[in-house]
């Protein structure tokens, strides 16, 4: 007596789901170390380029470490007009439209503070380090 086709491919199928749960798998791979909730960048060796963001009303990263001779240069991704301004007055942008940028040279060691004039809870960082 001949098999009804419906049967036969279900005993095909049930006979391929029993080989691939039975067929020998991969050990998983570690998943990628999680991102850290406070930014923080570094850049590579003096006289290199850097850059940080103003997105929305803050600065990224909040604490940028590079070497001296590092010019960093921010942009202003958002459409808020926004200033990079150092806290002892050493560099200032002046207003920065969405889609500027202000570059700034950091030739010594020290800690620059800075932040917004126009938004003054936005603050961050430079940290220029040997």
């Amino acid at each position: 007596m001949r098999k009804p086709l419906f049967i036969t491919g279900f005993a095909a199928l049930a006979l391929a789901l029993a080989a691939c749960s039975s067929a020998t798998t991969s050990p998983p791979t570690a998943a990628p170390p999680a991102a850290s909730s406070a930014p923080a960048a570094s850049a590579g060796p003096a006289g290199g380029a850097t850059s940080a963001k103003i997105i929305d009303f803050g600065f990224t990263p909040a604490t940028l470490t590079v070497k001296p001779g590092t010019t960093v240069t921010w942009t202003n991704t958002g459409s808020a007009s926004h200033t990079v301004t150092a806290d002892d007055g050493s560099f200032a942008s002046g207003t920065l439209a969405g889609g500027a940028t202000f570059s700034q040279t950091f030739a010594k060691a020290g800690t620059y503070a800075y932040h917004c004039s126009i938004h003054h809870s936005m603050v961050a960082t430079v940290v220029v380090q040997p």
